[in-house]
């Protein structure tokens, strides 16, 4: 029984930090030989929002004396909850003009905002009656976008893959509400639920359990693995992040999970680090050590 140490000093430099290969000193015959992970520690760095996700913007609207106008909301790569998500509807409607002020308490009012309904396990979508002009005891920012001609509720859109993050239907869209003539449905509709305010604030829940770390689960593929119950068959661990973002993940398996290498002669094997849909993952930190022990058929029979 060997031990194969790999860290960052074998990661392939493709700015990824997702793929691992150790050379062997020489060719080795690597026949009736197990493979599996003894230990990996490494740091949860990856992000749940980005580009390669295609997860990173969703749109509002605001109607101004009758024109329209669709705002789209573009996340940075990066880790986010909903509350930072939120932080950002509000950054957003500010540089925009799509907001007014309490004189007296100085605080902003945003035609919508997304939050958590623990009791619900649901992310929360509120949409507000925006008036015709300015309330009383309130000011409007210098850029500000302009009153509409009928009350309306801005429309929320959230696209395909960001509604994963919020557990909505793919191509979501709240309703306008224009004149506050929306009647929410009764029994609540099917897709999601939603209710309506006397004062014509629109509430909207997850109809789906919201998977705001949509990477929560880490595969370790091997190359020269051919495991027939599994898909993909190169697959001989799995782990999840159990601790905080940007802390150090230390993972030990209370047992070996044994996985047969192909018969054969080899130089290299290669490790890759997968997301749950099975797509390589971008690790930003590449502080990583990754223990791999192998054994012969014999040491694992008790022979």
């Amino acid at each position: 029984m060997f031990v194969l140490v790999l860290n960052q000093n074998n990661l392939v430099q493709d700015g990824q930090n997702n793929k691992l290969v150790y050379r062997f000193p020489n060719s080795v015959n690597l026949k009736d030989k197990y493979i599996a992970v003894s230990s990996i520690s490494m740091y949860y760095s990856w992000f749940n929002i980005a580009t390669q996700y295609m997860n990173n913007y969703f749109t509002y609207t605001w109607t101004s004396a009758g024109t329209t106008t669709t705002y789209t909301i573009n996340i940075s790569d990066g880790l986010y909850n909903i509350s930072d998500i939120n932080n950002l509807i509000q950054y957003n409607c500010i540089q925009n003009g799509t907001y007014w002020t309490n004189t007296t308490s100085g605080n902003n009012v945003y035609p919508f905002e997304m939050i958590i309904n623990a009791n619900r396990y649901a992310v929360q979508l509120n949409t507000y009656l925006i008036p015709t002009s300015l309330p009383t005891g309130y000011t409007a920012p210098s850029n500000f976008a302009g009153w509409p001609t009928n009350t309306f509720n801005t429309i929320v859109t959230f696209p395909a893959s960001f509604n994963i993050i919020v557990g909505y239907g793919a191509g979501f869209a709240s309703n306008n509400n224009v004149s506050n003539g929306y009647t929410a449905p009764s029994p609540p509709a099917q897709n999601n639920y939603v209710a309506k305010s006397t004062a014509g604030t629109l509430s909207y829940l997850s109809n789906t359990s919201p998977q705001v770390q949509p990477n929560n689960n880490v595969l370790l593929s091997l190359s020269n693995i051919n495991n027939p119950y599994s898909q993909p068959s190169s697959i001989i661990y799995s782990f999840n992040p159990n601790v905080n973002v940007g802390e150090l993940i230390s993972e030990r398996p209370p047992n070996f999970m044994w996985n047969r290498l192909i018969d054969g002669f080899y130089n290299q094997l290669t490790l890759t680090l997968l997301g749950t849909n099975l797509s390589p993952l971008t690790i930003n930190d590449p502080n990583m050590t990754i223990l791999l022990t192998i054994r012969d058929h014999d040491e694992l029979s008790g022979k």
